[in-house]
């Protein structure tokens, strides 16, 4: 499954919220330095789909807000 993210960093919480469009947006406690809040995307998603955090990979927009996240099954 692929779907697109908007991620907000730094925002104080940590929150999934998904858009009317069908893209889900996040919002990080971490700040966008060395990768933190890409794994912190990764820990927030695993727990919103129930999956484990291995089985999800960032595959466009690494250091974008706009990313496209797969998860593997």
């Amino acid at each position: 499954m692929v779907f697109k993210v908007r991620v907000v960093p730094n925002a104080g919480r940590r929150l999934v919220k998904e858009n009317s469009a069908g893209t889900l947006k996040v919002y990080l406690a971490k700040p966008a330095i060395e990768g933190k809040a890409n794994k912190e995307l990764i820990s927030a998603l695993a727990d919103y789909f129930g999956v484990k955090k291995y089985l999800i990979s960032i595959i466009k927009g690494e250091k974008a807000r706009d990313k496209l996240v797969r998860i593997s099954e």
